[in-house]
């Protein structure tokens, strides 16, 4: 299925980017070509655009992630750079998200279904879906209450084993602890 080409006249249509973070320096001798209603700017290349923000995540009808160069605070203003390939068609309903989890780091994001390599192994979400599956992985990563009538000998090894399963197939976390008790 080959990706929609996105130009500055679509990409803020029902759109899901990971954006980069970049220095503020790297825009200093550029041209602002549009200052959205919200105060977002935003500067046209031919190979993408940067975007000053101070918001990130749900915007508008899109799902924009921002890729920090140091710890991000939602509110701080950033400048970040996205290529027009990195534009994906978003919506709430198809299943157009799959889930990653970093176990050194306890990270849990989502991705486009056209980013994902071959060799993964990966379930396709709708955003709704994606958005509890990730709540649910980051509570089985960080807390231990979830697992107090589960039967395990070593709890990261039962985290591990959980949260695999929750990523790999699309059986619901109850479906998952059952086979624990």
């Amino acid at each position: 299925m080959a990706n929609k080409t996105y130009t500055k006249l679509n990409f803020h249509s029902h759109t899901f980017c990971i954006w980069k973070e970049v220095p503020f320096a790297e825009i200093k001798d550029l041209k602002i070509n549009y200052t959205s209603q919200s105060g977002s700017q935003y500067i046209f290349t031919p190979e993408g655009l940067y975007r000053i923000s101070n918001h990130w995540g749900r915007v508008a009808n899109c799902h924009w992630r921002l890729i920090p160069l140091t710890e991000f605070k939602n509110q701080n203003i950033t400048v970040a750079f996205a290529r027009w390939t990195d534009f994906y068609s978003n919506d709430d309903t198809s299943k157009l998200f799959y889930v990653k989890v970093n176990f050194e780091t306890k990270e849990v994001n989502f991705y486009h279904k056209l980013t994902a390599e071959n060799k993964e192994k990966i379930v396709l979400r709708n955003a709704k879906d994606t958005s509890k599956t990730i709540r649910i992985i980051k509570e089985v990563l960080t807390q231990e209450e979830w697992a107090k009538y589960l039967n395990y000998e070593d709890l990261e090894t039962l985290r591990n084993e959980i949260v695999t399963e929750l990523v790999t197939t699309s059986k619901t976390f109850l479906e998952v602890k059952k086979a624990y008790l």
